[in-house]
């Protein structure tokens, strides 16, 4: 039996189950790579946090119990998920073009965060034509 094509990528080529099947083994594969980082808890400064972790369908739920300023070596999905799931909106009121007061999100505040001694992601940075890498050298004269 041959796989149907269900999905698009960007380019808008279709994919079929196969492939998105072994986009995702790579994807979870990537994210079971330990990192390892120091935990930063903004929240309480000096606290411990304690969470259940599972993103994968065949993943086991896994229990983390972080302190905060300690280092420690975790699954990349999991360091990925405190960098950019752990936060909360503060609202705020704008005004729309009529004068009408509307809400919006005036700022996200960070509750925690995994900060990395090894690992760098580049998808990350993002589109690299938006965001600008500068390095300084010390140049001795």
């Amino acid at each position: 039996m041959e796989a149907k094509n269900i999905t698009k990528t960007k380019s808008h080529a279709p994919r079929t189950y196969d492939e998105m099947m072994k986009d995702l083994k790579m994807q979870r594969d990537k994210d079971r790579q330990m990192v390892k980082g120091v935990f930063k808890y903004y929240e309480v400064p000096g606290g411990i946090v304690e969470f259940s972790f599972k993103k994968y369908k065949d993943d086991p739920i896994e229990r983390f119990s972080l302190i905060d300023g300690q280092v420690y070596t975790i699954p990349l999905g999991v360091a990925k998920n405190l960098n950019s799931n752990t936060w909360y909106p503060v609202h705020a009121y704008i005004k729309d073009e009529t004068g009408n007061n509307i809400q919006a999100i005036g700022q996200k505040i960070r509750r925690m965060a995994f900060q990395s001694l090894e690992f760098m992601d580049i998808e990350d940075f993002g589109n690299t034509a938006e965001k600008q890498i500068i390095t300084v050298e010390n140049i001795a004269r």
